[in-house]
């Protein structure tokens, strides 16, 4: 007897550190009885599930997860370009920026690794360009224009181009940075 099994589709958000915690977030697609038959294994691996709706959710959810997180990322090299390129001090000026309104724990966190100089992969920056990419392709299928994200794309496609594709997404900072010091010896 072969009888079909529920299909879910499970990705996750968080890095190595959550994984290693068991505190993974599980954003899930699928059925409501597929979802109770995967829940103690999901449950082991992390410490949140949430149940988005029919197969393909989860998916589309973390698309979008990394669409924002893209953007920002995109956005903080940017910024930081634009420090450096106006002669202001990078220090005070990040500071504003990771304690103020736009500080956001990623902002927060890809500051620190920028700032250490720490692109050891957590999430290779290729990886986020990819995930850019797909997002803006699902959302066309909705009718929808990504705008920041098709930016922020430029941004990370920048940056593969300067050969940061196999380090951490948060090189994007790095790339915009060397950027900017470049031009402003010019």
């Amino acid at each position: 007897m072969n009888r079909a099994r529920p299909l879910l589709d499970a990705p996750v958000t968080g890095s190595k550190s959550q994984a290693a915690a068991g505190e993974l977030r599980f954003l899930v697609g699928g059925s409501d009885a597929g979802l109770e038959i995967a829940r103690p294994v999901l449950a082991a691996l992390g410490n949140d599930i949430v149940h988005f709706g029919p197969t393909g959710s989860g998916a589309v959810m973390k698309l979008i997860n990394n669409f924002m997180s893209g953007v920002q990322a995109a956005s903080l090299a940017e910024a930081t370009a634009f420090i450096l390129a106006s002669g202001l001090d990078h220090d005070k000026a990040l500071g504003v920026l990771t304690n103020g309104a736009p500080g956001s724990p990623l902002v927060k966190l890809l500051s620190a690794r920028a700032q250490a100089g720490d692109f050891a992969p957590n999430f290779m920056l290729r990886l986020m360009a990819k995930d850019l990419s797909y997002a803006i392709e699902e959302a066309r299928g909705q009718q929808m224009n990504l705008q920041t994200a098709v930016g922020a794309l430029a941004v990370f496609q920048r940056a593969m181009a300067d050969g940061y594709g196999e380090k951490d997404f948060s090189a994007v900072i790095e790339s915009a940075a060397n950027s900017a010091k470049v031009n402003r010896k010019t």
